[in-house]
């Protein structure tokens, strides 16, 4: 009986370490420091209509 409860508190384990390396990983990708969100400059030039 010991041997299941090891092996289910194993796999219990090893689900909350997949769970806690994808939210690290998505931390540091929306983070930007694995090359997530990338900053655009963007320029924008209006022409208004003239006025008389």
């Amino acid at each position: 009986m010991a041997e299941g409860e090891s092996t289910a508190s194993n796999f219990i384990w090893a689900f909350a370490f997949v769970i806690i390396v994808a939210l690290i990983v998505g931390a540091l990708y929306f983070g930007g420091f694995v090359g997530g969100t990338k900053k655009h400059d963007v320029d924008i030039k209006i022409d208004a209509p003239a006025t008389r």
